[in-house]
């Protein structure tokens, strides 16, 4: 799977927060695809188990569309909803069968036979990962899926799924308000092992909206370095991210066609070194050692 440069994140665009019409998904997509961002980003969970046959009709609505985006989405999670009465409680599963008839219930809700890149959603202390690759390698080999990848996962929890099986992409959390992965590691076994990273949440959560102890501090940065690169605030925690040797790739969750290709145009930012520590010791509120 070939990604475009920024991500769209679809979580947000059913009955989680937009609640769109058909024709607005629809619409969304088109001008996603006419600003160069192909890729979309969903989970069988999101909107209790909605948004993907939602997102389905949408492109049921514009025929040929289909080869010329990327679908991703990640089983894993069982919610506890309406939709899925047999759930009690919210867990994990990863078993070859649970893996399986996601995958089939996201072709369905879809509309297509195949997902560009399928992901584990959290890490599972259950997990089996010679079950996980048997799956997957059934899928892979059926071209059912294009690609396999995870979320969330740490570097160990990645090499020992590793042993059994290539995974293409780790999707992470990662942002000025989230920097463990800046030293834990993951960074580096994903180049070590030519996994891309893509990441959520990437403009930092509580910056910009809700709450969070350095947002005061944030903004106050943010927005004199925006006035320096004559930018919005909201693009210097993606050019900040840009920097960064494995060029991960932003999952932009926004519901607006100018936030996302504002987080796009983020990427051309060419962030000055001391700008990039500036901006962590302000996340962090201490210089580095």
């Amino acid at each position: 799977m070939n990604s475009s440069s920024v991500i769209a994140g679809c979580m947000r665009w059913g009955t989680w927060d937009a609640k769109y019409s058909s024709q607005e998904y629809a619409t969304l997509i088109q001008q996603c695809i006419e600003h160069g961002i192909t890729t979309f980003d969903h989970a069988d969970i999101y909107g209790h188990y909605t948004t993907e046959a939602e997102f389905g009709k949408a492109l049921a609505l514009q025929p040929g569309i289909r080869g010329n985006i990327q679908l991703i989405t990640k089983c894993g999670i069982n919610l506890v909803t309406e939709n899925r009465p047999q759930n009690t409680i919210k867990s994990y599963n990863t078993t070859a069968k649970h893996i399986v008839s996601s995958v089939e219930q996201s072709l369905k809700n879809f509309g297509t036979d195949y997902i560009d890149c399928l992901l584990i959603h959290r890490p599972d202390p259950l997990l089996n990962a010679a079950e996980v690759a048997s799956a997957i390698d059934a899928l892979l080999q059926s071209g059912k899926v294009l690609k396999f990848g995870v979320s969330n996962f740490l570097p160990h929890q990645s090499a020992f799924l590793q042993q059994h099986i290539k995974l293409s992409y780790n999707q992470i959390e990662l942002s000025l308000t989230h920097t463990a992965p800046l030293l834990d590691g993951t960074l580096e076994f994903a180049m070590q092992h030519g996994t891309g990273i893509m990441v959520w949440s990437p403009l930092g959560q509580g910056i910009f909206a809700g709450d969070h102890p350095r947002k005061e501090a944030l903004l106050k940065c943010l927005n004199l370095l925006a006035e320096k690169y004559q930018c919005h605030p909201s693009q210097i925690p993606i050019a900040w991210l840009n920097q960064l040797p494995c060029k991960p790739i932003p999952v932009v969750g926004s519901t607006q066609i100018d936030r996302i290709v504002q987080a796009k145009d983020a990427l051309n930012i060419p962030l000055d070194r001391e700008d990039w520590y500036l901006l962590l010791e302000v996340a962090t509120g201490k210089e580095v050692a």
